[in-house]
């Protein structure tokens, strides 16, 4: 399954919606409810590459179908979810009982697993060559390891809380629960820039889109699991708006697991093209293709 790119399909509409210019900042909303769908689409392989500032883009609305379903494990607060060559590794959470650990996908099954220390909250993890990274929450400490055996390698100071992790190959890739992201040097772990994340509505507003946690890169664009809710936002790492929007209601948020709480893992399988989602003490991992929703553009709430 190829993940289509919606900055170029968001293009089309902008010739409908030519009259619509951005203006003041909003303050940070829940994305709502994007209504009703008037079309659906299929797959659409499409060139991955990030609109012009200057050119205002409304973004695309997705949906999902459920390809297959995998075990995992109902105690797992999940934070951080990520696939590297086949491999499937999971941070998670809560102080005295936070992990990072790699799992089988077919199975659910915990191959290996190191407890973080007590004191730390873990968070958002990510697998850059031979290393893996976790964030904590509020203890300002990041944690490197060896990707081989977890061995403990060095740990990292930032400002703020830690929420999500990815990398572009690169960079890292960071949230904070606010709707800004930090990019990271992988060596120095020195912020070398930050982008603010919004999106452009119907009305001609930008709102700022905050709560931004788990965090998945996935072909030039950073997924982003909007905390409390059931979207996904894409967004352009090189400027912060969001191209698009996955509605993830459904059969994903009606799944029944004793303790469940709210969706946040997004892990892509680059080599085998396939997108897998799931929450904290969910008892599912959900492997997912995403639909177009809509021909027309618009931004969660826009009727």
């Amino acid at each position: 399954m190829r993940l289509p790119h919606p900055s170029l399909v968001a293009m089309t509409a902008l010739t409908v919606a030519a009259a619509i210019l951005s203006a003041c900042s909003g303050s940070p909303a829940d994305p709502g409810d994007p209504g009703s769908p008037d079309s659906s689409g299929g797959d659409t392989t499409l060139v991955s590459v990030c609109p012009d500032t200057s050119t205002t883009v409304l973004p695309l609305r997705w949906t999902y179908r459920v390809v297959a379903e995998y075990p995992h494990d109902p105690s797992a607060f999940t934070q951080g979810l990520v696939i590297r060559n086949g491999e499937l590794y999971e941070g998670t959470g809560l102080r005295g009982q936070s992990t990072l650990r790699q799992v089988a996908l077919e199975t659910g099954a915990v191959l290996r697993s190191t407890p973080l220390d007590s004191r730390f909250f873990g968070e958002g993890v990510t697998v850059l060559g031979d290393r893996v990274f976790q964030l904590t929450w509020q203890a300002h400490r990041g944690l490197v390891y060896n990707r081989t055996d977890f061995t403990p390698l060095e740990q990292f100071e930032y400002q703020g809380q830690g929420w999500g992790l990815t990398d572009d190959g690169e960079e890292l890739i960071m949230s904070d629960g606010s709707s800004t992201l930090r990019f990271l040097d992988p060596v120095t772990f020195e912020v070398l820039r930050t982008v603010s994340v919004y999106d452009n509505t119907a009305g001609g507003n930008q709102r700022r889109i905050a709560n931004l946690n788990e965090l998945e890169y996935i072909d030039g664009e950073v997924y982003a699991n909007v905390w409390q809710g059931a979207f996904v936002a894409r967004i352009c790492p090189d400027t912060g708006v969001v191209l698009g929007w996955i509605d993830f209601r459904g059969p994903l948020d009606r799944t029944e697991c004793p303790g469940m709480d709210v969706l946040n893992g997004i892990a892509y399988d680059k080599e085998q093209d396939r997108l897998f989602v799931t929450g904290k003490r969910w008892c599912t991992l959900f492997e997912v293709e995403l639909i177009l929703q809509e021909t027309e553009a618009g931004a969660p709430g826009d009727r």
